[in-house]
């Protein structure tokens, strides 16, 4: 259940072309609508596909009810054709576009909607709302998987987003390679694996540092994690093992120079006998500093604000624009705006070893494909009927395999060309 109807996504612009297109009797012309990226954000190497299968859900539930109509009308936003017309709407075109896990580019057609103008137009702001959001924190949390190398990463970024943000940016935190969230509304809508531990207000609570180590112990066992640097750390450390003993799943710590502490953490926990007592460090981390850790004592990343802002890239760009009428390609020609015309198919061109070397875009066709060529867009609504989607599981290992197959150099968190090259092919 959505806090926010998907129809009130709807933009006012929206509507005052429907009430026109009605109006005129162009609204019922078909049409194919795309969406793409002109460009991928400052720094950026590739972006990562995410939140297809919650838009098809918003999608399949997108409908005008009587009161949200009423309000249309008594405003002036639309007139009573529109009005009548949007107490009927059902989405009855198609939707094809790349999977979810799908790496994108710099003009990748990731998403086609196709059907009348009208029943196309009114889906556009519900469309870039998701997909901008989505595969901004999926691209940023992937780099930051990238940068963890292997080691555990925990979503804790509810603080820092709206609250249907939050569990939006679980989702594609989990997708991007994230192991845990502590959103327990993704846990519970999405099946995501959930974790966290105690805040500082908790041992603030008690009379001092023990008698909240030892609540929290006697509740959940020594397989926690305890908060260690409300006061001290060093003596933080001592005290949790103190009451827990060396049996201790894991300690927090979330602030100071963490490369240097995680050291002295690990030295003070093998000489108190906790050997295998994890270290979790958390505190404004984003890839950088996820990267900078790498080789110190850490074993699990909590990361938060970075993940959900989509570290300094809130918005992957996207657009989404009409490219053909009636089966006839039409382009916009403004200047550093231009579009191309025509539906569009593409591949991903690839080595005999797997390693991904083009994008190949092909308008108005299809393309000559190679042997190792991988066709990328998929179906996902026929007729106004959803297709079968993958699971969340399947997505994520789907990036998994993506991530594996472009060249090393665009794994790099340096700003550099894309990951792999895109060609546009002139239609024929």
């Amino acid at each position: 259940m959505h806090t926010l109807r998907p129809a009130l996504l709807t933009d006012h612009y929206e509507l005052t072309m429907v009430s026109a297109a009605l109006r005129d009797g162009t609204a019922h012309r078909h049409c194919v609508f795309e969406v793409f990226s002109r460009r991928l954000p400052s720094g950026r190497r590739y972006g990562v596909v995410a939140g297809t299968a919650r838009l098809i859900d918003l999608i399949r539930e997108f409908r005008f009810d009587p009161a949200e109509i009423d309000f249309l009308r008594r405003t002036g936003v639309v007139d009573e054709p529109a009005a009548a017309w949007l107490a009927d709407y059902r989405f009855t075109g198609d939707i094809d576009g790349y999977a979810e896990g799908e790496l994108f580019f710099p003009g990748s057609p990731i998403l086609t909607v196709s059907g009348t103008f009208a029943e196309c137009v009114v889906l556009e702001t519900v469309v870039l709302s998701v997909l901008n959001y989505d595969c901004a924190v999926a691209a940023a949390a992937a780099r930051m998987v990238t940068a963890a190398r292997g080691r555990t990463l925990i979503e804790m970024g509810s603080r820092r987003a709206h609250e249907e943000a939050a569990v939006a940016a679980a989702r594609s935190a989990y997708l991007a390679g994230f192991q845990f969230t502590s959103n327990l509304a993704a846990g519970q809508r999405y099946g995501i694996p959930t974790a966290g531990t105690a805040a500082h207000a908790f041992t603030l609570l008690h009379d001092d540092e023990r008698a909240a180590f030892a609540s929290q112990v006697a509740t959940l066992g020594s397989q926690t994690t305890l908060l260690v640097d409300t006061y001290d750390i060093s003596q933080g450390i001592r005290n949790a093992i103190e009451v827990a003993g060396s049996q201790l799943r894991a300690v927090r710590i979330d602030s100071g120079d963490l490369a240097v502490i995680a050291q002295q953490s690990r030295q003070l926990l093998d000489s108190l006998g906790a050997t295998e007592t994890k270290i979790i460090v958390s505190g404004d981390l984003d890839e950088y500093a996820i990267a900078a850790l790498a080789a110190e004592p850490v074993d699990m990343y909590g990361a938060g604000t970075s993940v959900v802002t989509g570290s300094g890239a809130p918005t992957a760009g996207l657009v989404y624009k009409l490219v053909e009428v009636e089966g006839r390609p039409v382009v916009k020609r403004s200047e550093q705006k231009a579009t191309i015309g025509g539906r569009k198919v593409a591949v991903r061109r690839h080595k005999p070893t797997g390693t991904a070397t083009e994008e190949i875009i092909v308008p108005q066709g299809v393309p000559d494909r190679q042997p190792h060529d991988r066709l990328l867009q998929r179906s996902y609504v026929t007729g106004g009927e959803t297709v079968a989607l993958p699971t969340l599981d399947e997505s994520r290992e789907h990036l998994r395999q993506c991530l594996i197959s472009i060249p090393w150099e665009g794994l790099k968190l340096s700003a550099g060309d894309p990951a792999i090259p895109v060609t546009v092919v002139p239609a024929q």
